[in-house]
């Protein structure tokens, strides 16, 4: 299969790297003198390696489709990945992720309190806007100690490390055409007004409603996490101060998913009357949470681990 020959590919690239830095022997210095293992003072920067790995298995093997590598995180949570050398056997490490941002998406509707008439052609019809704004906050923070072993380009290390992530997401709809129960030109809920992707138009979960309803505001729950690991791994220093590594971890993790809320508009009927009223409601989602102990994974806020990386020193 094509995911077969991938990974015999990425393992061929591997085994040619490391093959070619074999060459210049186990000397601790490049022939320009150039230090292999990182020394105190200096920062550390590690990326996903596949992308290079699987370029140069592309490479060897003649595929005319190949497309250059790009610089990519080590994990689903976005987090850059770093390192500061105390000596040559110990080092901080940590990870940052800030992220705010938000969007606005804006939709042009016909104005639906405006009654048409054919005698007003060729003149275009009178439209309002509708805007959709969606906020995400995503922070991620964690901070450990790795200890170095090795008298070779080859070095092993471990250690331990604690982490906290925390994410949120808001939707805020605004429609031109106000929700009108009159006789003439009355407006209701269409899918005039959806948005692609927002999920804005939806059945209202209470008695009386007329159809669907149409969302003012959702705030989806936030999510909080903690996480405390040891790991160990290994890197093989390719060349000076750059190296081809990975590790495993195992720890504590924990997490809180918080209730979302999602305020809806709709036209109905209180009371049993005949009567219809525009009404707001506001519906409450569950709770949820996670807890884990155990050996983590490429996906893990706190590592991560599995993966091969590529490390830069300097």
């Amino acid at each position: 299969s094509q995911k077969k020959q991938n990974m015999k590919k990425t393992i061929v690239a591997l085994a040619l790297t490391l093959t070619g830095a074999n060459l210049f022997g186990q000397d601790l210095t490049s022939k320009k003198g150039e230090a292999y293992l990182p020394e105190a003072g200096d920062w550390g920067l590690g990326i996903d390696a596949t992308p290079f790995l699987q370029y140069g298995g592309n490479f060897f093997g003649k595929t005319s489709t190949n497309s250059a590598p790009t610089f990519n995180f080590l994990g689903g949570y976005q987090t850059i990945t770093g390192k500061y050398f105390v000596d040559a056997s110990k080092a901080y490490r940590g990870a940052l992720r800030i992220g705010i941002g938000s969007n606005t998406d804006r939709n042009m509707v016909t104005d639906r309190t405006t009654t048409l008439s054919a005698a007003n052609f060729p003149s275009v019809d009178p439209m309002k806007e509708n805007t959709w704004k969606h906020s995400t906050t995503n922070i991620g923070l964690s901070g450990g100690m790795e200890f170095r072993k090795g008298k070779t380009r080859l070095q092993g290390y471990y250690g331990g490390e604690a982490a906290i992530f925390f994410g949120s997401s808001k939707d805020v709809f605004t429609y031109g055409n106000a929700l009108n129960t009159g006789t003439t030109n009355p407006v209701g809920v269409t899918s005039a007004d959806s948005f692609l992707g927002a999920n804005n138009i939806q059945s209202v979960p209470s008695q009386g409603s007329i159809g669907s309803g149409r969302v003012l505001e959702r705030k989806n729950g936030s999510s909080f996490s903690f996480g405390l690991r040891g790991f160990v791994g290994v890197e093989y220093f390719i060349w000076p101060k750059i190296s081809l590594g990975g590790e495993f971890g195992w720890g504590l993790g924990i997490t809180s998913l918080g209730k979302s809320t999602t305020t809806i508009e709709s036209i109905g009927n209180k009371g049993g009357t005949n009567n219809d009223e525009i009404g707001t409601t506001t519906v409450t989602g569950s709770k949820g949470g996670v807890f884990s102990l155990d050996t983590d994974n490429s996906n893990s806020f706190c590592g991560p681990s599995g993966s091969i990386r590529l490390n830069f020193h300097f």
